[in-house]
């Protein structure tokens, strides 16, 4: 696969419950090693994007291509297995267990040897900077702890795509700068990212693009100067009476 090609590709991906249309033809196109934040207002429908991307929810039309491979509709443990796999905007945890334990669960998605995930759950917690927390029971984890455990437990799984839901949110804004540091650095390692988050100004430090979303369809796409200026964009923020 040359470089300038998608790794992942949404092409024109619909969706409705019932009446209510919850994706319009909704495209996008994620780069290798990039990092692509999707901003909007509640109800816009990045999160249902982000569950049809990973088959969580099968669109009614339209395809999705991850790595060459169409994966509309496929399940999630199909998508997470090719190597695409998303965090939730509430962290799962084991509260009966450890930090270490939680992500020892994702490893052995991996290995059967409970060695070799031991060891490839200490080096992700490592690398998100959780090491000291190893046998301290993740019940009383601070929210930057749980976001940070949470990306741990996707690494532990060997993702190339991570899709990140909310990250800096509930995260004091102490811990969002260390969180965008580790973000960029898990960039330049080879992943690649894509960033549901309402908090415009980590939005601006950490991406290369950003997509906006409103009302079920995509309204902009572009730098995130760009796009966080565009008139429609702050029309859909700030509410026009247009709905």
């Amino acid at each position: 696969m040359t470089h300038a090609e998608p790794l992942l590709s949404v092409r024109q991906a619909s969706l409705s419950f019932g009446g209510l249309r919850a994706l319009k033809a909704v495209s996008l196109e994620l780069r290798p090693r990039e990092i692509l934040g999707l901003i909007g207002p509640n109800g816009a429908g990045k999160t249902t994007l982000f569950n049809v991307i990973t088959g969580y929810l099968r669109p009614d039309s339209g395809s999705i291509y991850f790595d060459g491979a169409e994966i509309g509709g496929r399940a999630p443990e199909f998508i997470a297995r090719r190597g695409m796999v998303k965090t939730f905007q509430t962290s799962r945890l084991f509260g009966s267990m450890t930090f270490l334990e939680n992500v020892v669960v994702a490893a052995l998605s991996k290995t059967r040897n409970m060695g070799i995930a031991v060891k490839k759950a200490s080096a992700c917690l490592a690398q998100v900077g959780l090491s000291d927390r190893a046998e301290v029971s993740a019940s009383g984890a601070s929210t930057g702890q749980r976001k940070r455990l949470e990306i741990a437990r996707a690494l532990a799984t060997e993702p190339g795509v991570l899709l990140l839901d909310e990250p800096f949110g509930g995260v004091d804004v102490g811990a969002i700068d260390s969180l965008v540091a580790l973000l960029h650095e898990l960039r330049d390692k080879g992943l690649t990212l894509l960033v549901i988050e309402h908090n415009i100004e980590a939005v601006h430090r950490l991406v290369d693009r950003v997509v906006a979303m409103n009302l079920a369809e995509v309204i902009a796409v572009g730098s995130a100067e760009a796009v966080t200026s565009n008139e429609q964009v702050v029309r859909a923020y700030l509410g026009s009476g247009d709905e």
